[in-house]
């Protein structure tokens, strides 16, 4: 059944022609949303926007770069304001810390909490003069619990939540919502080459859409995927650091993003580094 709230909407959605991105443009359009796509690759852009239909248009955006991401909702909004505003572009290096290049936890930083910085920026006049509008920024779980080997990701996704958190408070009486969304892993290019945790299952971008198509139908301050992972997350720090860490190992999740298979996530690693 097609949504009537999110009927006529108009959406921005960065990293919308991969992963969730894209599941998450399909899913609105489904209900009868106009979605702008925003990513750096023209050909996967271009490939969303006929997958998707009418609804959907796109342009290249890098979001790390203010004036690009500025020039891109210009655009965006030249055919009228836009409703929601998707900050969902973001990259996962993981491995040893001491391992890493500078070039690439910065990367991560620079997109992942600039990227949503940016958007924020520029979109929250527009909505705070409408007195409307909704800002929904994916983050992860590794932004509320320590995952060894993804040392910036983990940082890089707990400055989201704490961004998106403020901002919630900080705007709290001007009519636009805040949400933050939370998944688990995600059967995306992401978590290629790792071993999914334990008991927990890997979620498709599908269900994370699902769950975004749902917040924006009733908005809500934090989207976990799946609902049980937040009822894990929000119980651990009642279990000290200790009880989380012992637990944390058996369930494989401190190993998750050390021991890999490199070359099966050597695509993505490429793709990224660029």
């Amino acid at each position: 059944m097609k949504s009537t709230t999110l009927h006529g909407k108009r959406i921005i959605i960065t990293g919308g022609a991969r992963g969730i991105g894209l599941a998450t443009a399909t899913a609105v359009a489904q209900h009868g949303a106009t979605v702008v796509i925003g990513d750096l690759d023209q050909q996967a852009i271009d490939a969303a926007v006929v997958r998707i239909g009418s609804a959907a248009t796109g342009f290249t955006v890098d979001v790390a770069d203010r004036e690009s991401f500025a020039a891109f909702y210009s655009t965006a909004t030249e055919s009228g304001p836009i409703d929601v505003l998707i900050n969902n572009a973001g990259i996962m290096p993981i491995g040893s810390f001491l391992d890493q290049r500078p070039d690439t936890y910065l990367k991560a930083i620079n997109v992942n909490v600039l990227g949503a910085m940016n958007g924020m920026h520029i979109a929250l006049p527009d909505m705070i003069a409408a007195g409307s509008g909704h800002i929904i920024n994916v983050a992860s779980t590794a932004g509320k619990t320590p995952v060894p080997g993804g040392l910036a990701y983990c940082a890089s996704k707990s400055a989201v939540v704490a961004m998106t958190e403020t901002a919630r408070v900080e705007f709290a009486d001007s009519g636009v919502e805040f949400t933050c969304v939370m998944p688990h892993f995600t059967n995306t290019e992401l978590i290629a080459g790792t071993t999914a945790t334990k008991l927990v299952p890997v979620v498709e971008p599908s269900d994370v859409a699902d769950a975004i198509a749902a917040a924006i139908d009733r908005p809500r301050a934090d989207v976990f995927v799946p609902k049980a992972i937040g009822v894990i997350l929000r119980t651990q720090p009642l279990m000290g650091r200790t009880v989380r860490d012992e637990v944390s190992r058996r369930l494989g999740a401190y190993n998750a993003f050390l021991d890999f298979d490199a070359q099966a996530r050597a695509g993505y690693a490429e793709r990224i580094a660029k």
